[in-house]
């Protein structure tokens, strides 16, 4: 079983080395990664293969936010990351390097419309 390609929501919590949260969408299609929020835009690649996915998400910053500090403080941010999946749903661990703090995080996608 390989992940499911299709449309997933997705909710971060930074664990260690900052603080916040995020949530918004994301495209899994054949190993690649796209999607966004309200004032940032993901990409990435990932490998999938029973029950264990591995990959890279970088984190842009499309829109300032008045008043509100963004999540990694608007820079780019690359995240390495692995963890587990279901067909329909899946967890993730990974760590980005914000400035010269490595920044712990956990995120949960939950498929809302496979392809």
């Amino acid at each position: 079983m390989t992940i499911t390609n299709g449309l997933y929501s997705i909710a971060t919590e930074m664990l260690e080395g900052g603080h916040g949260h995020a949530s918004g969408v994301i495209m899994l299609l054949d190993g690649r990664i796209v999607g966004g929020d309200s004032h940032f835009y993901y990409t990435g690649s990932y490998t999938a293969d029973h029950g264990k996915w591995r990959g890279e998400l970088t984190t842009n910053q499309h829109t300032r936010s008045a008043g509100v500090l963004p999540l990694f403080g608007g820079r780019e941010v690359t995240t390495g990351f692995s963890g587990t999946y279901t067909a329909d749903s899946a967890d993730v661990q990974g760590a980005a390097l914000v400035g010269k703090t490595s920044v712990r995080i956990r995120s949960r996608l939950e498929l809302r419309s496979p392809l």
